[in-house]
């Protein structure tokens, strides 16, 4: 069979991390918690050979090769996430109306946001803690997606509508994804 008849990405699995296939179905459980999910993909085979995680396709085409990459990303991420943890950092900015943070059980709320009267929530998904220290907010989970769909919620809360973004610069925002400083 030639070289280009097929695609093979492989992810090492690392010491105390423990991968179990079944089908379509991907568990990783690691020494902070179990991540799981589905991959599927026509043609795309998922398996554990010689301790790595293979994704396999024969005769692929450009999709087929991205959504392999693709693959062995999530899976490696997942990984990550079961030995390391994701952190997201979001900064608090005022400066006309002095807005209050704070977590109530799955929701993130946020007083006083340009003066208005009626709180503004953010969703926080299950899996995922948000801890509110003085201007900063800590987003961490063991799902990078949870993680970052949360933190991006916490941000959406605050998007200002019909006013002028260059005076009215209040608001959350994400300075730190994942460990990855942003730059503005």
């Amino acid at each position: 069979m030639p070289i280009d008849a097929w695609v093979r990405e492989e992810v090492e699995i690392p010491e105390g991390v423990e991968v179990t296939i079944e089908g379509n179905l991907v568990k990783v459980k690691g020494p902070k918690g179990e991540v799981e999910r589905e991959f599927k993909y026509p043609g795309v085979r998922i398996f554990e050979e010689d301790g790595k995680v293979v994704i396999f396709k024969e005769f692929p085409r450009r999709r087929d090769i991205a959504i392999a990459r693709t693959f062995k990303a999530h899976i490696a991420n997942m990984i990550r996430g079961v030995t390391e943890g994701f952190q997201y950092r979001l900064k608090v900015l005022y400066s006309h109306f002095p807005m209050t943070v704070k977590v109530q059980g799955d929701e993130v709320v946020i007083e006083n946001f340009l003066g208005e009267k009626n709180p503004r929530k953010a969703k926080i998904l299950p899996g995922v803690t948000v801890k509110v220290m003085g201007q900063e907010i800590i987003v961490e989970s063991i799902d990078k997606e949870k993680a970052g769909q949360t933190a991006a919620n916490i941000e959406q809360a605050t998007r200002i509508n019909k006013w002028d973004r260059r005076v009215f610069q209040d608001g959350i925002y994400i300075v730190e994804k994942a460990g990855k400083p942003i730059k503005f």
